[in-house]
């Protein structure tokens, strides 16, 4: 008689869909899983305490770096922290840039997904489509901060700067020219808000090209519907947010139940699924994609029409412009404390939370009234739903490991702060 016993396996760390970074260890009978062993901590960044070695804004740059395609949402948490503490708020302009800011980084964020997820699954023009417009995107975040990623561009008080007038252009190559050239500039022939007019016009269309590909098709749905069913009840128990938790049919959304910024004065809807598996929750943020690019427009009207600072004039907080600095001894002497030792922050905790594209990402900020946080402890949602890996994958089979690490929109810089 041969004895059949469950054999260990070690999916990752080398595995595409852990990023090089999640080691999951996997008891196996035969191609079913038995138990699933998450084991995170392999790229620790150490960012907490990092942030509490330097001035406050001076840590604004590593919250882009925690989960790297969602950055300006990432930075408001922590900036609001701040605010809250300080008691200070950023002017309507600059709330209103924040609020379109947050939406063009959860279509960043989603596009990102939806390319990953379908190409861990098998599909690889999605991947392909998706880039095309990220990279549009990505020339705005150019454009505001000089960086197409970590953009810093979120301060306490307002963002770093207005909105540019204009759009910066493609260049003549061997690449692009002629009728080619014309084409791809055809949108940055104005402002940035121009540009964003044209982008949020053709994006449902985009959309509708990644539907085509994926919501019908077969195979897709034979990797998904079924896969990782997440009851309501289990989801809140594991403490997930976003679209974890509302594919599972529950309508929880920061921008509607705590609106921050100005998302109270939005019209949108929130997308929930029905049965809480992976096709649900490929479904809600492919919808979530529409309601941003909504949010967007809205953001846009109200820009194109309301001028305003997007600063403080408040010195201690926010430093004078170059100008003011070059011709006036005071703002000069601002300018050197401020980028020097920062500003001290009145003594007290607070706790600030932003409906971030993957889900709830807060910042507990304690302070003792020096110049560097006490204290920074940030909630990652990643973290929360990679716990819950091993009841929600027990009885699947191997190959809807990768299904469900995709479904969880993991980005270990959040994960492993």
């Amino acid at each position: 008689m041969q004895e059949i016993r469950n054999y260990t396996m070690n999916f990752g760390p080398q595995h595409p869909a852990a990023h090089g970074v999640l080691r999951l260890v996997l008891e196996m009978d035969g191609e079913t899983i038995v138990r699933a062993d998450p084991h995170v901590g392999l790229l620790h960044r150490g960012t907490e305490k990092l942030a509490e070695s330097k001035p406050f804004n001076q840590s604004i740059g590593y919250m882009d770096r925690l989960d790297y395609v969602s950055m300006m949402c990432n930075e408001h948490a922590y900036v609001k922290a701040i605010e809250n503490l300080m008691g200070i708020e950023a002017p309507e302009r600059a709330q209103y840039i924040r609020t379109m800011f947050d939406e063009i980084t959860r279509i960043l964020n989603h596009l990102m997904w939806i390319g990953s997820n379908a190409l861990d699954l098998g599909a690889m023009a999605v991947f392909l489509y998706a880039f095309r417009e990220r990279e549009e995107l990505m020339d705005v975040y150019e454009a505001v901060s000089g960086a197409r990623m970590h953009a810093t561009y979120y301060r306490p008080g307002g963002v770093y700067r207005d909105l540019p007038a204009q759009m910066s252009q493609y260049r003549e190559s061997p690449w692009h020219k002629g009728k080619d050239l014309k084409r791809l500039n055809s949108w940055r022939e104005g402002s940035m808000l121009d540009f964003l007019d044209a982008f949020t016009a053709d994006f449902p269309a985009r959309v509708d090209e990644y539907e085509e590909l994926l919501t019908n098709n077969r195979i897709w749905k034979q990797r998904t519907v079924g896969i990782g069913v997440i009851s309501p009840e289990l989801a809140q128990q594991w403490g997930m947010t976003g679209a974890m938790l509302r594919g599972s049919g529950i309508a929880w959304d920061l921008r509607k139940k705590q609106p921050y910024a100005k998302y109270a004065e939005m019209d949108f809807d929130i997308p929930i699924g029905v049965n809480g598996d992976c096709y649900d929750r490929y479904l809600v943020r492919v919808e979530e994609m529409r309601q941003s690019n909504r949010i967007i427009k809205q953001c846009i009207d109200w820009l194109r029409v309301n001028s305003g600072p997007v600063m403080l004039k408040n010195f201690k907080v926010s430093p004078p412009s170059r100008e003011e600095m070059k011709e006036d001894m005071e703002a000069l002497i601002h300018h050197f404390k401020l980028f020097t030792e920062g500003y001290g922050v009145p003594a007290g905790e607070t706790y600030a939370a932003v409906e971030a594209p993957k889900g709830e990402f807060g910042c507990y900020l304690v302070s003792d009234g020096a110049n560097k946080p006490f204290r920074v402890h940030l909630r990652a949602p990643g973290f929360a739903h990679l716990s819950s890996m091993d009841p929600i994958v027990r009885g699947h089979m191997l190959a809807d490991v990768v299904a469900m690490i995709g479904t969880y929109d993991l980005v270990f810089g959040e994960v492993d702060r």
